[in-house]
C-alpha cells in the first residue's frame, strides 16, 4: 500500500507540473535546450553510453576492417564473405539481442530491488530516545538526574562508538562480500546452451542456408562462403557467452569494464587479420580465424573479472528465473527472428543480383550497421536507467531519463548522417578497387546517411521499450512492421532492382521508429502514467 500511495503521489506532481499530460506526444520536446545538460541525468547517461557505445561499435568496426582485408583479396571471396556474415550475425542476432536484452534488464532490477531490501532490513540505530523519555518522567531530586544524565551520557558515547565500528567493519565487509544475483547465472546457462545449438546449426546447415541466401549452386561464391561460415560458427559459443556477461555488466550499470575487454578483443581480431590472410596465406579463412581466437579471449577474459564481482553458484535452481527468461526472452526472440528476416531478406535479394551487386551491398550494410549501433550505447544506457527507475517507482526520473536520451540521440543521428554521407562518399576505395563495385556502392551510401537520425531513434527506442519491461508490445509492433516491410522491399526490389532494397531498407526503418514514438507518445503501456 505504501508503494502504491508513493506511485500515486508522483504522478500527481508530475502532473500538476507539466503541461504534456493531456498530450503525452508533446513530452518528447520538453526541455529540448537542455539536451546536452550535464546535470546528474545527463552524467548518469553519458558516462553509461559513451563506453557502451565504444563497446557495441566494436563488432561491427572490426567487421568493417575485415571486409576491407577481404576486398583486396577479390570480389568473388568479399562477395563470400558477405552473404557468409550476414548470415552468421542475423543468427547471432536472434541469439543474441533477446539473451542481451532480458539479461540487462533483469539484474538491473534485481539489484536495485536487492538494494532497497537491503537498506529496510538495516534499520537506524536508536538515539537512546526511550532513556531520554524516561528520565523526564522521574520526579527525582536534581542531584540524581544530573548523575542520571552523566551516566546516559557516557553510555551514548560509548554506544555511538561501539556503533560507528560495528558500521564500518560491516561495510568493510560488505564490499569483499560477492553479489548474489540469480538472473547473472541464468544468463549464462542460456548463453552457453544457445551458442552451441548455434554452432552445430550453422555448421551443418551451412550449404542449405547459404543456397536459400541465393548463392547458386555452381558458384565459387558458395564454396568459399561455406568454409568460412563453418570455420567462424566455432565461434558462437564464445560470442553469445561474452555477450550475456556485457548484459550482466550493463545490468550493474557497468559499462566501462566490458570495454576494454572488448576493444583489447576486437584489436587482437584487426592484428590477426593481415599475418593469417595474407602472411600465412589462409585467405578468408585466415579472416574467419582471427575472429574465432579473439573472441574465445574475451569471452575468457570477461568471465575471470565476473566472478570477482558476483557470486556465479545461485542457492537454488528455484532461484534461476528459468520460466521468466523463457517468456520475455521468447517474445523479443519472435522480435529479433522479425527483424532479422527484413535485413536477411534484403542480403538474399542483392545476392540474387550477383556477385558484384552483393559486394557493394555488403559494404553499404557493414558501414549502414556500425554508424547506426553507435547508437546503441545510448539503449543500453537508458535500458539499465529506467529498469532501475521503474523498480523503485521513480516515474519523474523515468520520463526524464527517456526524454533526455531521445533527444540526444535525434542530434546524434543528424551528426552521423553527415559524418556518414561525406566518409562514404569519399572513402569507397577504401574497400574495393573495381570500379562496379564502386559504382554500385556510391548509389547506397546516399540512403545509409540519409537513414542515420531515423536508425539511432528505432535502436534508442527499443532501450526505451526494454527498460520499461514493455517486451510484449516490442515483440508484437516489430513482428507487423517486419511484415509489412518485407513486402515493400520484395515489390521495390521488382521495379527499382537494387535502389529499391535500400528505399525497402529505409521505409523499414521508419516503421519501426514510428512504432517506438507511439508506444510512448500516446502514453499507453508503462507511460500510462504520462496521461496521469
Amino acid at each position: 500500500m505504501a508503494d502504491n500511495n508513493e506511485s500515486n503521489n508522483t504522478v500527481q506532481e508530475l502532473k500538476s507540473n507539466n503541461k504534456w499530460f493531456k498530450f503525452p506526444l508533446l513530452v518528447f520536446f520538453e526541455d529540448a535546450r537542455a539536451v546536452f545538460k550535464l546535470d546528474s541525468i545527463g552524467r548518469e547517461l553519458l558516462g553509461m553510453a559513451v563506453p557502451a557505445a565504444m563497446a557495441v561499435a566494436s563488432d561491427p568496426i572490426a567487421s568493417l576492417i575485415d571486409t576491407a582485408f577481404i576486398g583486396h583479396i577479390g570480389p568473388v571471396e568479399l562477395a563470400a564473405a558477405g552473404v557468409s556474415i550476414t548470415l552468421f550475425n542475423q543468427a547471432s542476432r536472434i541469439t543474441i539481442f533477446p539473451l542481451v536484452s532480458v539479461t540487462t534488464s533483469f539484474v538491473a532490477e534485481e539489484d536495485t530491488l536487492k538494494k532497497i531490501s537491503d537498506t529496510e532490513k538495516g534499520f537506524p540505530i536508536k538515539e537512546n530516545n526511550d532513556i531520554n523519555n524516561n528520565i523526564g518522567d522521574d520526579d527525582e531530586s536534581d542531584t540524581v538526574e544530573k548523575n542520571s544524565d552523566k551516566n546516559i551520557n557516557t553510555n551514548t558515547s560509548e554506544s555511538s562508538s561501539l556503533d560507528n565500528k560495528a558500521k564500518n567493519k560491516s561495510e568493510k565487509k560488505k564490499k569483499k562480500e560477492k553479489k548474489q544475483i540469480a538472473s547473472a547465472s541464468t544468463a549464462l546457462i542460456f548463453g552457453t546452451i544457445l551458442g552451441l545449438i548455434q554452432a552445430s546449426l550453422l555448421i551443418f546447415a551451412a550449404k542449405p542456408l547459404l543456397l536459400l541466401m541465393g548463392a547458386k549452386p555452381d558458384s565459387p561464391m558458395l564454396i568459399l562462403g561455406e568454409k568460412f561460415l563453418k570455420l567462424r560458427a566455432l565461434g558462437s559459443p564464445a560470442v553469445l557467452l561474452a555477450l550475456s556477461m556485457q548484459g550482466i555488466f550493463r545490468g550493474f550499470k557497468d559499462t566501462t569494464t566490458p570495454l576494454y575487454v572488448i576493444v583489447s578483443g576486437y584489436s587482437l581480431n584487426v592484428a590477426l587479420d593481415p599475418i593469417l590472410i595474407f602472411y600465412c596465406k589462409l585467405g578468408l579463412q585466415g579472416a574467419a580465424l582471427a575472429h574465432v581466437i579473439s573472441q574465445y579471449l574475451m569471452a575468457l577474459a570477461l568471465l575471470v573479472l565476473l566472478m570477482r564481482k558476483v557470486n556465479l553458484s545461485p542457492p537454488s535452481t528455484k532461484d534461476l528465473q528459468i520460466f521468466r527468461f523463457l517468456r520475455n526472452g521468447g517474445l523479443l526472440m519472435a522480435r529479433v527472428v522479425a527483424v532479422t528476416f527484413v535485413v536477411t531478406f534484403a542480403a538474399s535479394l542483392a545476392t540474387r543480383l550477383g556477385p558484384i551487386t552483393m559486394a557493394a551491398h555488403q559494404t553499404c550494410q557493414q558501414v549502414w550497421i556500425t554508424s547506426s549501433l553507435l547508437s546503441d550505447g545510448l539503449a543500453v544506457a537508458i535500458q539499465a536507467v529506467l529498469a532501475c527507475s521503474f523498480a523503485e517507482k521513480n516515474y519523474a526520473k523515468a520520463k526524464a531519463s527517456a526524454v533526455r536520451i531521445l533527444q540526444i540521440t535525434f542530434v546524434m543521428g543528424v551528426g552521423l548522417s553527415v559524418i556518414v554521407g561525406f566518409g562514404l562518399g569519399f572513402g569507397a576505395s577504401i574497400f574495393s578497387k573495381t570500379p562496379s563495385v564502386l559504382h554500385l556502392i556510391k548509389i547506397g551510401f546516399p540512403f545509409v546517411a540519409a537513414s542515420q537520425p531515423i536508425n539511432a531513434l528505432s535502436f534508442v527506442f527499443d532501450g526505451v521499450n526494454y527498460g520499461a519491461s514493455d517486451f510484449t508490445y516490442a515483440a508484437v509492433s516489430l513482428v507487423l512492421v517486419s511484415i509489412v516491410s518485407v513486402g515493400i522491399e520484395f515489390l521495390l526490389y521488382k521495379a527499382k532492382g537494387y535502389i529499391g532494397i535500400w528505399i525497402g531498407l529505409t521505409i523499414y526503418m521508419a516503421l519501426r521508429m514510428l512504432a517506438g514514438i507511439w508506444r510512448m507518445g500516446t502514453g499507453t503501456g508503462p507511460w500510462r502514467f504520462l496521461r496521469g
